[in-house]
């Protein structure tokens, strides 16, 4: 366990609507939130700041949450209906967001991963910070997490080209569909 924890909280992003397409409730309806998220950050060394997590540096973490999340429509890749969201976002009716899964506990898990194998990376800390929560709140009352620790050593880098691996699948950089 490392000595040092820190944490940033990005309180009611949005709105952002998504839907559970598999759900066999209302759940399955658009619907929206304005998300939360929760970030802890762990290390077993302090900067010469003696900083855990610069909060300063974290300015283009919450620029791409707000991207992701504010005014957009969360999009399942494998959504039944995934076309005709995208027809929506072409026709300028719809920003989207394309993710592997919707719902809190798949937001936490694409953020958890981005984070420590992309965005630490870039931002030259990843080899002395690991962010070790991420939280994502839907309401006051509904919350989901993604937990880990850097012993834990879940990512493996793929060094030709533009993807990750993480557990045996890859990923895209990018998640983001720009409107064309």
């Amino acid at each position: 366990m490392a000595k040092y924890i820190s944490t940033k909280n990005y309180s009611h992003l949005g709105p952002v609507a998504y839907r559970q397409w598999r759900a066999e409730s209302h759940c399955n309806l658009i619907h929206g939130y304005a998300l939360s998220f929760h970030f802890q950050f762990e290390c077993d060394d302090l900067d010469s700041r003696n900083w855990c997590m610069d909060y300063g540096g974290l300015k283009p973490l919450k620029g791409l949450l707000e991207d992701w999340f504010d005014h957009t429509l969360l999009v399942a890749e494998d959504d039944p209906e995934f076309d005709t969201f995208m027809e929506l976002q072409s026709k300028g009716l719809a920003k989207c967001t394309v993710v592997a899964k919707t719902g809190c506990e798949g937001l936490a898990d694409w953020l958890y991963e981005y984070v420590n194998t992309i965005f630490l990376k870039d931002y030259g800390e990843q080899d002395r910070v690991w962010c070790s929560m991420v939280q994502v709140r839907e309401t006051d009352s509904n919350m989901a997490m993604r937990i880990g620790h850097r012993e834990d050593r879940e990512f493996v880098e793929n060094t030709e080209g533009d993807t990750w691996t993480d557990r045996g699948r890859e990923f895209a950089l990018s998640s983001v569909n720009e409107p064309e």
